[in-house]
């Protein structure tokens, strides 16, 4: 009986023209919520404009452990991860997409931008007001590890280009400054959301370093009135970039509709799914539509740190900037 079952379906779906596909995103941390809502709208689009029904399923991690799996063998369709130097990997390691990939949609592959904020405690029972205040003596910080975690990366920057700024450009002094930050931390995450919820649900740590993002997810999401947001006067613009893994969609017969699902988070419908979950959208309309939530910060950029082909091995490399200062915790 079930054959017949089975045969009956697959015979309506050929009558009818019904089609089915699927798609893997691999992505970093802090992109659940926000893509498990972009693929809702998207699914529905396409369904309307083609009769296909699309599968989409997600994947997240910290963005460079996520990158490793897909080099290991996780075959995504699209990888939306938390920086570039993770999508250069599997085009200079893996050879699974063009080394000009950036070059293939808007803003560098970038359909929205965030930044680094500080997250304390209701009340900011320990005052901290800016990045200096971190390396306080008695001053706990959250934040995950710069060797696996994109947001930790960004967070390590932002800090960085805050000490070298305060002094005076000195690079000794600002990697003295920050082996005092990462003394203070007293355990590292292997992504951004771990790092939320060790801050907002075990209840460690004064302060979580974060994507501006999760640190309104983590207010929505683990209490109301729990949790203060600090703007520091400087941060860093991150900028999590997304691809077509060439490779993967050629095997699955998914390039069309893995470019399509890519083109589709720059349009004004997910742009502003983007700008409700607390990311800065890139397009000028819905940015200037939602312009009120998002504070005006100084921001450094990777370009000041000569792109990610420099900075990823200066800072985070074997035997970089982080593993010195770490070895000395």
């Amino acid at each position: 009986m079930k054959r017949y079952i089975w045969a009956f379906a697959v015979l309506s779906a050929l009558a009818t023209g019904a089609s089915a596909a699927e798609l893997l995103n691999v992505s970093y941390d802090p992109t659940r919520e926000l893509y498990t809502q972009l693929n809702e709208k998207f699914i529905a689009d396409w369904k309307t404009k083609t009769g296909e029904t699309v599968t989409i399923k997600q994947s997240h991690g910290g963005s460079s452990a996520q990158s490793r799996k897909i080099i290991d063998g996780l075959e995504a369709d699209v990888a939306t991860l938390g920086i570039a130097s993770d999508i250069d990997i599997l085009a200079d390691k893996a050879g699974l997409l063009p080394a000009d990939w950036q070059g293939r949609l808007p803003g560098d592959s970038t359909p929205y931008n965030s930044t680094i904020v500080l997250l304390v405690r209701k009340g900011n029972p320990k005052g901290i007001k800016d990045w200096g205040d971190l390396v306080k003596s008695g001053i706990k910080v959250i934040t995950p590890n710069p060797k696996t975690s994109a947001g930790a990366r960004w967070n390590f920057l932002a800090a960085w280009a805050y000490a070298l700024k305060q002094n005076g450009g000195d690079e000794a002094k600002a990697r003295e400054w920050i082996g005092a930050l990462y003394k203070n931390v007293p355990v590292l995450d292997t992504g951004a959301r771990g790092s939320t919820v060790t801050f907002a649900q075990r209840g460690l740590g004064d302060v979580l370093i974060a994507w501006e993002n999760e640190a309104y997810l983590a207010i929505s999401e683990f209490g109301e009135g729990k949790f203060d947001i600090v703007v520091p006067a400087t941060s860093i613009l991150a900028q999590p970039p997304v691809a077509v893994i060439d490779k993967n969609a050629k095997k699955h017969g998914t390039e069309k509709l893995a470019e399509a699902y890519l083109k589709f988070l720059y349009t004004p419908e997910a742009q502003e799914i983007i700008a409700k979950n607390h990311y800065r959208p890139l397009d000028s309309g819905v940015a200037a539509k939602y312009a009120s939530s998002f504070p005006k910060i100084d921001l450094t950029t990777i370009a000041q740190f000569g792109g990610w082909k420099t900075a990823q091995p200066k800072f985070f490399g074997d035997g970089g900037v982080f593993d010195q200062i770490y070895d000395k915790k």
